[in-house]
């Protein structure tokens, strides 16, 4: 603080001595030139997501580890790093900031992560979030708790919520399961895309559909919350990737991967990921993409 007390002052009194013709361009350069470079330099980062459940609980959930990857990250850079985060209100919009290199960094779902690889390849895989030492965790498929359908079979002729269009789980991956069960969407009496999964899981437990797909995380806070829901079926999904923009420096992307890699036993990160993180690649996706293209026949 005395060095920029000290600088100011002498800033205050060049200014004063010297013709009112000087430039504050000249002045910065001064400046520059006088103050160490550390106290200059630093490292601004953009994290952005999308809101799969309430844009509120997105942002209690993601500050304190953003806080915690930023000081860690300064740490590793020897140097100040700064996060910011921006949640866009549909998977799309997400999907364009991170293509467009908008946001520096963000956290999606696996359908986001081959969406987004088609609009610009040059996005890298920082890390996959662990469930349990695995790349693997499930999605479901919830009907009304007093629901007197036993089997996914027994949809035929009802009605039934997804999520976003671009959801993994709550469209592809639903809709492939669905589709093995010998139903298609001229099955149904009824289906709607709803966006966020906990609305989902509202809408089924209030009985305007009969079931919805949803991921297991939000199944279980909505029925501790006494959302009348029970499952009917589950099946396996990627877990989330961590992505980089194609204009992430390799040394920055290094630093958030070795801070990443090595906190699974924070409990800051475990908010986010409970188990940790692993080193991911893009053949990690390849069911994904096989759901992705299996459900064009829904």
């Amino acid at each position: 603080m005395k060095l920029f007390e000290c600088t100011f002052g002498i800033i205050e009194l060049f200014r004063k001595r010297l013709r009112p013709a000087i430039s504050g361009a000249l002045l910065a350069a001064w400046l520059a030139a006088l103050l160490p470079s550390a106290a200059l330099a630093g490292t601004d980062l953009v994290f952005g997501t999308y809101a799969a459940d309430k844009p509120t609980a997105t942002v209690k959930q993601y500050q304190p580890f953003l806080s915690y990857l930023s000081g860690r990250m300064s740490e590793e850079l020897g140097e100040p790093v700064t996060i910011r985060l921006k949640i866009a209100k549909e998977y799309e919009e997400g999907i364009r900031q991170l293509a467009s290199g908008e946001v520096d960094f963000a956290r999606f779902g696996p359908a986001s992560y081959v969406h987004v690889m088609k609009e610009n390849p040059g996005i890298r895989i920082i890390a996959m979030e662990s469930k349990n030492g695995q790349k693997r965790f499930k999605g479901v498929i919830v009907v009304h708790h007093d629901s007197s359908v036993q089997s996914v079979e027994e949809l035929a002729g009802l009605t039934f919520a997804f999520g976003d269009e671009l959801s993994t789980i709550g469209r592809y991956l639903a809709q492939e399961y669905l589709l093995e069960a010998g139903i298609s969407s001229a099955d149904l009496h009824e289906f709607a895309y709803l966006g966020r999964h906990d609305l989902v899981g509202e809408a089924v437990g209030a009985g305007r559909y009969t079931a919805g797909a949803l991921k297991e995380s939000t199944y279980k806070k909505l029925v501790a919350k006494g959302v009348p829901i029970r499952v009917l079926a589950s099946f396996d999904n990627v877990t989330k990737p961590w992505l980089a923009s194609a204009d992430m420096p390799e040394n920055v992307l290094e630093a958030m991967r070795r801070v990443m890699l090595s906190s699974e036993h924070e409990e800051i990160v475990r908010r986010i990921s409970r188990n940790g993180f692993l080193l991911g690649e893009d053949q990690d996706y390849d069911i994904i993409r096989r759901a992705m293209e299996r459900s064009l026949a829904f």
